[in-house]
């Protein structure tokens, strides 16, 4: 028996009750809109949906190709990099560009990019650093670029996998931040995300240890109801969807 079968059956005796046990007791929908809300949308009016809903949550949203993707990336890294030299925070440790170690860049056509980049010179999420390395080097990170799963129409949320090239405060660390998603990737829901997960999850195709759902810089508001956008994060968060992938 495991630790976790003994915990609860002790937490059972405890109350005086029998454990409540999922075989006896399964799970009866009350509905079926996590299938339905959005079904039957083309990619077309995906994208529509989500440029909608994402803006609608502070984020700055764009497509591109394949072709233009390198150039609308240059011009990401001008404007939240070289052109912010002179920006106080963004002054002394907070001026390099923090990428993904991934196999992805070949899929985006993005390796001579990656090879060309000097102005700034990119640092990389590494996979065989320690923990406390990685996440320095996104701290100090002023601007990142990902690599993004899913963007959900529903609700403006990117989805990323944590995996060692890529690590959980990839996405939270830096000043500035930027994710890459296929056009073919945007689904209508979460619930349609976890149904492409699960497989690779349960297969070993991917191993990970948290799936991140991100919606947007992060907001806050005071007392008087005054929103602040990108108080715990990045200040501003940008959606770059390749429409032809």
């Amino acid at each position: 028996m495991t630790d976790r079968e003994v915990f609860l059956n002790n937490l059972a005796t405890k109350s005086g009750r029998a454990r409540h046990q999922l075989a006896d007791n399964p799970l009866v929908p009350v509905n079926d809109l996590p299938e339905t809300t959005l079904s039957g949308k083309s990619q077309d009016e995906l994208l529509e949906i989500a440029r909608k809903n994402s803006e609608g949550v502070h984020v700055t949203f764009q497509t591109t190709t394949k072709a233009e993707l390198p150039a609308t990336l240059n011009a990401f890294i001008k404007a939240k990099l070289v052109d912010m030299k002179d920006d106080p925070y963004q002054a002394d440790d907070h001026n390099h560009l923090l990428l993904p170690t991934s196999d992805l860049y070949a899929d985006f056509g993005l390796e001579s990019w990656k090879q060309g980049l000097t102005d700034p010179a990119p640092t990389y999420w590494k996979p065989d650093a320690s923990r406390e390395e990685n996440i320095q080097t996104a701290e100090h990170a002023g601007a990142a670029i990902a690599f993004a799963d899913y963007l959900l129409a529903e609700s403006g949320t990117i989805t990323a996998a944590t995996t060692p090239g890529q690590g959980r405060t990839f996405h939270f660390l830096p000043v500035h931040y930027l994710a890459i998603v296929r056009k073919s990737r945007i689904l209508p829901r979460s619930r349609q995300a976890m149904d492409r997960y699960d497989p690779m999850l349960k297969s070993g195709e991917l191993v990970t240890s948290n799936i991140n759902f991100i919606t947007g810089p992060s907001n806050t508001g005071d007392i008087e109801m005054v929103l602040v956008v990108g108080v715990h994060g990045p200040l501003d968060m940008n959606y770059l969807v390749v429409e032809d992938m």
